[in-house]
């Protein structure tokens, strides 16, 4: 069986260094917002051309405590519109709601899997005060488009950079830093992945940067000294020290998966498949490879017969989750079929070249 990843495969590579560097973690005796933590938002927020980069709990902490950041400087309020991509995952709604802002769901390109941007000017309203693009499946959104817009009505631009670590512009300017604040997500499977959950936001926006460092641990500006209504969401230092065993390797990494996925593009050749869209080398990391198909259900069980693994990123939009169901009555038709369509194949920089030759064969033969 071909796995869809095989994350025991990606992190073996990093496990000498990280079985030696632990030992020196447990002898450290400092477990919480220790060397690491510190350490990697240095190296992190260096990475990708920040002043700052805070690290989190997870991904969906990283963009809720930036929401909740704004609001301590006044830049939000509680009601405000967060305009969102209506095909992302549901952590990005959730980040807003839970935040007591109001998402509004944005129809999507069919396409890119991003923002439809005639719709995007559409939705703008005077109860708007933020654009929040996805980078989804590892693909930048037309951010240049986005913050030019945001500036024509002065909105905040946060990304959710979550699936798109290392994703670069024409200008070599990195997610993360496309906008006025960015939150990131290290879960395993991601292309910078943890060894358990964590996130970070980076921004440089030196007030908001101090707001989050205060929020993620109870608000504390001091040991026992709150001044904001915080929370307990701060990124473990065992994860910061493996991810910084890792990150030097991340853009290796992206090259990899870029590697396989410019040979699905050159040999999948199936009228039935429809591949995703490419547009520019750096801009697009590949997280996920995702194809489309009109029997889904058909094709999934195909490649299982031929020991193939998938995974659908995400089969029920947001608007039709029972947990949104204000948004139930919602209705976007291309985000819609997106969701009956996706399916996401095996690629990782790990992943072997006759996998993916077998994974070719058995596309071009569906």
């Amino acid at each position: 069986m071909i796995p869809f990843l095989n994350l025991q495969k990606i992190n073996a590579r990093f496990e000498d260094e990280f079985q030696e560097q632990f030992k020196e973690f447990l002898d450290s005796g400092h477990f919480i917002l220790g060397d690491q933590v510190e350490a990697f938002e240095k190296e992190f927020a260096a990475y990708c051309g920040t002043k700052h980069c805070i690290g989190v709990g997870n991904g969906l902490d990283a963009l809720r405590l930036i929401l909740e950041g704004y609001k301590i400087q006044g830049k939000l309020k509680a009601e405000d519109e967060i305009l969102v991509a209506s095909n992302t995952f549901i952590a990005t709604i959730l980040a807003i709601k839970q935040a007591s802002l109001i998402p509004v769901l944005v129809e999507v390109n069919a396409k890119s899997y991003n923002f439809d941007l005639k719709a995007l000017e559409e939705a703008i309203t005077s109860k708007t005060k933020a654009i929040m693009p996805v980078h989804l499946y590892g693909q930048l959104s037309p951010m240049k488009e986005i913050n030019e817009l945001a500036s024509d009505h002065d909105l905040l631009v946060i990304e959710d950079a979550a699936q798109a670590h290392g994703a670069k512009n024409k200008k070599n300017i990195r997610a993360g830093n496309l906008g006025h604040a960015a939150g990131f997500s290290f879960y395993p499977a991601k292309n910078l992945g943890a060894l358990g959950d964590g996130g970070a936001v980076t921004t440089n926006d030196d007030e908001l940067a101090s707001v989050v460092r205060k929020l993620r641990n109870y608000g504390t500006s001091t040991k026992y000294v709150n001044e904001y209504l915080g929370f307990n969401s701060r990124l473990d230092e065992v994860q910061a020290l493996f991810l910084r065993i890792k990150l030097p390797s991340l853009d290796t990494d992206n090259h990899l998966r870029r590697g396989v996925a410019n040979r699905y593009f050159n040999k999948i050749k199936n009228e039935k498949i429809t591949l995703p869209f490419y547009k520019d080398e750096h801009s697009h990391v590949f997280h996920l490879f995702v194809v489309r198909v009109k029997d889904r259900d058909d094709f999934v069980s195909y490649l299982k017969k031929k020991h193939i693994a998938t995974l659908v990123h995400y089969p029920i939009p947001p608007h039709k989750q029972e947990a949104l169901k204000e948004l139930n009555k919602l209705h976007f038709p291309a985000s819609e079929i997106l969701h009956k369509e996706v399916v996401s194949i095996p690629i990782s920089p790990v992943i072997e070249y006759d996998a993916v030759s077998e994974i070719i064969e058995a596309l071009n033969n569906y």
